[in-house]
């Protein structure tokens, strides 16, 4: 009889598929500009839901340039903001551009609400992001600090920085701004998406970010490139290019994880 219960009895089975048991697909250099166009594409499908997102994009820009006139210290530190509101704020970007890809009509209101789902999953991400913006604010200041006895006025800023005699500085700022850019960009290229999408946890969404960053790390630095292009681009004519340079980056986030991380 006991044999029997012993033999009847389940095996207990072993631990479930691993993040890293998922496969990503390998990128060409081509991919980057046919995420863009595939971003258009949908901002054109839906111009109404883009545009309020642009303009979420158009306030956040001329909310740093009123930091640059009273801290401009801080100026290159918050533009990171872009890197770290812009994915979380993309997310309703992220649910219009799969409610096309299913065949929906995609809503504003259902957008503005994509996060509701996954509420503490995002609020883990965003903490994890923000200790990264607090180091590179830190670290900025830190830069400063060395280089400057005091602080250089906003009004000649620009003037002082680029002298010769901050060639180093210049260099040292870059260098560690371009860090934590780095940093922040490769944990959070399709991790959002990801999460939206499989409803995953923040940890396995940013080692998945970070796994397909490592695997293509030619495209993606590219594709960061060519993000960073567009959006400096779009910010010069006083933000105005944001509205739609904003939300087609957005669309194409979306694109960029739909060919990274398969269908599941």
């Amino acid at each position: 009889m006991a044999d029997t219960l012993n033999h009847d009895a389940p095996e207990p089975s072993g631990p479930g598929p691993s993040v890293f048991d998922l496969k990503l697909a390998d990128l060409r250099a081509g991919d980057p500009l046919r995420w863009l166009a595939a971003g258009w594409r949908d901002f054109v499908r839906c111009p109404r839901i883009g545009l309020f997102y642009g303009l979420c994009f158009f306030l956040m820009g001329h909310a740093l340039m009123a930091v640059f006139r009273s801290a401009p210290a801080y100026v290159l530190a918050l533009s990171a903001g872009f890197l770290l509101m812009g994915p979380f704020l993309c997310l309703g970007l992220y649910d219009a551009s799969r409610a096309l890809e299913q065949g929906r009509r995609p809503s504003l209101r259902a957008s503005l609400m994509a996060w509701r789902p996954m509420l503490g999953t995002m609020a883990i991400f965003a903490g994890v992001l923000l200790i990264l913006e607090m180091l590179w604010g830190r670290a900025s200041l830190v830069v400063f600090a060395v280089t400057f006895n005091t602080m250089p006025d906003a009004a000649h800023l620009l003037q002082q920085l680029f002298s010769r005699e901050n060639v180093e500085f210049l260099i040292t700022y870059t260098l560690v701004g371009g860090l934590f850019a780095g940093l922040i960009f490769i944990t959070s290229a399709i991790s959002i998406p990801m999460i939206l999408d499989r409803q995953s946890d923040a940890v396995s969404s940013g080692l998945t970010s970070i796994r397909a960053s490592l695997q293509n790390p030619g495209v993606m630095l590219w594709w960061g490139a060519l993000i960073t292009l567009v959006i400096g681009l779009a910010m010069l004519p006083w933000f105005a290019g944001l509205f739609v340079a904003g939300p087609v980056v957005g669309h194409a986030t979306w694109h960029a994880y739909r060919q990274i991380v398969p269908a599941g």
